[in-house]
């Protein structure tokens, strides 16, 4: 695919349905920031939010006090981010009874990176869930939550083959997962052929994709690479000499978010999980753009 074609529909907002992921803040003022992206978000009512969690449990605490924090301070519905990266079975459980405790219903189950990043060897735990698969039939085991898994529309960079791949994903469902989310792409063609392979598979929860508005070209670009994520030639010569102009990154990053969510509305895609990098500007742009309007009044301005 060269580049996303869409006809733009006047009711075309109201067929679509988001969320939108942050990561605690580590210190004071990007609490502060992150707060702020919450509150400008929140009028459009998304689905719900999910806050990540590092691996081996990094951001415990932060991300404990950011969950409670918006189930507490905001209309907004908060799902927790789990792992099972360097952490025994009975720590996870400790950590899901606690959500559970504070009243979150939602999570996103992830086996995790290891702690080394991205692109390192992963090994499971001793004594820990060994996959993404059986933390899913953890969290049945406390409560019929409402579980999001991962899903990897160019496989995952650790996987053989795309069959492994699915396979994994089926593990996953059959242990009660609710829905996939994907990791960020750029060709929606990749992912339409990705969901129709899980399909054959007998994979028939929704499989949501994750939309990466760009904040900044170069840094996703090195991501994608070691994550196995295609950057496509006409995206990089959108951005092409736009460095040092932030002001037309912006522009620029909106209308291509944009586009690719109304090219995937025009394929039957309904719902899409924006990765905010707890920043508003990009995200609520490109939601006014598909046509989702604010249902509350505004609070305060855009997060920078």
């Amino acid at each position: 695919m060269n580049q996303f074609r869409f006809s733009r529909r006047p009711d075309i907002g109201d067929k679509i349905r988001v969320s939108f992921e942050f990561f605690p803040p580590k210190t004071d003022e990007m609490e502060s920031r992150l707060w702020e992206t919450v509150k400008r978000l929140e009028p459009l009512q998304p689905k719900f939010v999910s806050v990540t969690y590092g691996a081996g449990g990094s951001t415990r605490e932060r991300t404990a006090r950011t969950v409670k924090r918006i189930l507490t301070e905001s209309s907004l519905t908060p799902a927790a981010h789990m792992t099972c990266v360097n952490a025994t079975r009975e720590e996870v459980d400790t950590v899901i009874h606690e959500f559970a405790g504070m009243g979150v219903t939602r999570f996103v189950a992830l086996r995790g990176d290891p702690v080394e990043g991205v692109g390192a060897a992963y090994r499971p735990y001793p004594d820990g869930y060994a996959n993404g698969a059986e933390l899913v039939g953890a969290l049945k085991q406390v409560g019929n939550f409402d579980i999001s898994v991962s899903a990897y529309p160019e496989k995952h960079p650790e996987s053989p083959d795309f069959a492994t791949d699915i396979d994994m994903l089926k593990r996953k469902v059959d242990n009660g997962a609710t829905r996939a989310i994907t990791q960020f792409f750029f060709d929606n063609d990749l992912y339409e052929r990705y969901v129709e392979r899980a399909r054959r598979a007998g994979i028939y929860i929704p499989i949501v994709p994750g939309i990466l508005p760009i904040h900044n070209f170069a840094q996703v670009a090195s991501f994608s690479a070691r994550c196995g994520t295609l950057v496509p030639s006409w995206l990089a010569e959108r951005f092409d000499g736009l460095d040092g102009d932030p002001q037309t990154h912006a522009l620029v990053a909106s209308a291509v978010a944009a586009e690719q969510v109304l090219d995937l509305v025009e394929r039957g895609v309904g719902d899409f999980h924006f990765y905010t990098m707890n920043r508003a500007d990009l995200a609520f742009a490109v939601c006014h753009m598909i046509g989702i309007r604010a249902q509350l009044p505004l609070v305060g301005s855009a997060a920078a």
